[in-house]
């Protein structure tokens, strides 16, 4: 193998994980979008975590305890 072919393939291989990477950021946005649209999770409410950590601060969500026993029930 001569050395423009490994630098060929580099290229290739450079170029093509960039459109991975790049398909796979856009399919998690959408599924972030997605998600919050539905009403499954709201991703905002996470967003302030990292601001609001003082002890006293509200919950972001609260747990259910009739559901948390649901869902160790069906594993």
């Amino acid at each position: 193998m001569d050395m423009e072919l490994i630098r060929n393939i580099q290229g290739w291989g450079y170029v093509s994980m960039i459109f991975i990477i790049t398909i796979g950021l856009y399919a998690y946005i959408y599924h972030l979008y997605k998600s919050q649209r539905e009403g499954v999770k709201d991703y905002e409410k996470y967003s302030n975590m990292a601001l609001k950590d003082d002890i006293d601060d509200s919950l972001v969500e609260a747990k259910d305890p009739q559901k948390d026993e649901k869902d160790n029930e069906e594993r």
